[in-house]
C-alpha cells in the first residue's frame, strides 16, 4: 500500500466531459443536452468553462434508459426521480404505477429544423401559431430545433392545410379535439380503477396481483381503441350525412343533437 493511501478513503470518482459521458451512456451529445435541460439529470460541476460529470450522472442516465425501455414517458420519469430525491417510496410508484404507464399509443416524434417545420404549413407558421403549438403540446423546443409529438398529427395537419385549411383553424380544432379525448379517456380510466384496480373492500392490490392487474389492461388497449374508432367513424357519419342534407336543403346545420352531447361534438368537428 501506497504511504499516502488511506484505506479509509472512498475511491475517487471518474468524471467525464459531455461527448465522453454521452458516449459511455449510449446517447447522443443532444440527448444529453435535453435531459439536462428538463432537469433530468442534475448539474454538473463547473471548471471554468469546462463541465464536468461524473458517475452519478451516468447512472442516472443509466437509469432513464431503462425506465423507458419500461414504457415510462419522459414526464413520469421526472416524478418518480423527484420522488427517489424526496425521499419519497419509488418502488411504490414503480408498481402498481407501471401497470398504467405501459403506452397506450406508438406516436413517433419527429425533429425538424425551423426550415422544415415552415415548408410543412406553406409559410403558414406565424408567431402565434408556433405559440399555440407549444402550448397544446405538439410543439416542444430541442436546442436548436422542433420535435412533434406524432407523426401521424404532424402528416394529418400538413394535409389539412395544404387542402387549403388554415394552421390557426387546424390547432384550434386539435385543441377542441384534445378536450373531448381527454374527457373519453377519463371515461375509460374510470373504468379501470373503478372494476379493477379498487377492489370492493378498499384494499390495494397485493403485489402478486400487480402483474396480473397489468397484463388485464395491456389486453384492454385493443378493444377502448375498437370502441372509440368505432363511436368516432359513426359519429362522422351522422355528421357528414346531417351537414349534406342541410346543405341540399339550403340550411345552416345547427349542430343539434337528441341528447346535446352531438351539439358538442360539432364544436371538435371545426
Amino acid at each position: 500500500m501506497a504511504a499516502n493511501e488511506n484505506p479509509n478513503d472512498q475511491p475517487e470518482q471518474r468524471e467525464f466531459r459531455m461527448t465522453e459521458l454521452a458516449a459511455e451512456a449510449g446517447i447522443t451529445v443532444r440527448t444529453l443536452r435535453f435531459y439536462r435541460e428538463r432537469k433530468l439529470i442534475p448539474p454538473p460541476r463547473r471548471e471554468g468553462r469546462i463541465a464536468w460529470y461524473n458517475e452519478h450522472h451516468l447512472a442516472r442516465l443509466r437509469s432513464i434508459a431503462a425506465l423507458l425501455e419500461r414504457g415510462h414517458t419522459l414526464g413520469g420519469i421526472t416524478e418518480l426521480l423527484a420522488a427517489f430525491e424526496s425521499g419519497r417510496d419509488v418502488g411504490e410508484l414503480l408498481g402498481l404505477d407501471t401497470a398504467f404507464v405501459t403506452p397506450w399509443s406508438d406516436e413517433t416524434p419527429v425533429r425538424l429544423t425551423p426550415e422544415e417545420l415552415a415548408d410543412h404549413y406553406s409559410g403558414d407558421v406565424t408567431a402565434e401559431n408556433l405559440a399555440a403549438s407549444l402550448d397544446i403540446g405538439y410543439l416542444a423546443v430541442d436546442g436548436d430545433e422542433f420535435v412533434h409529438t406524432s407523426r401521424r398529427l404532424l402528416d394529418a395537419s400538413t394535409t389539412l392545410v395544404a387542402r387549403g385549411i388554415p394552421l390557426a383553424a387546424v390547432l384550434e380544432a386539435g385543441r377542441a379535439v384534445r378536450t373531448h379525448a381527454d374527457a373519453v379517456a377519463a371515461i375509460a380510466a374510470a373504468l379501470i380503477r373503478t372494476h379493477l384496480v379498487d377492489p370492493p373492500t378498499g384494499t390495494p392490490p397485493a403485489a402478486h396481483d400487480i402483474d396480473h392487474l397489468a397484463g388485464t389492461i395491456e389486453e384492454l388497449h385493443p378493444v377502448f381503441q375498437a370502441v372509440i374508432d368505432a363511436e368516432i367513424t359513426m359519429a362522422m357519419d351522422r355528421r357528414v350525412r346531417a351537414e349534406l342534407e342541410c346543405w341540399m336543403r339550403g340550411e345552416t346545420p345547427d349542430g343539434g343533437g337528441d341528447d346535446g352531447q352531438e351539439s358538442q361534438a360539432g364544436t371538435a368537428d371545426g
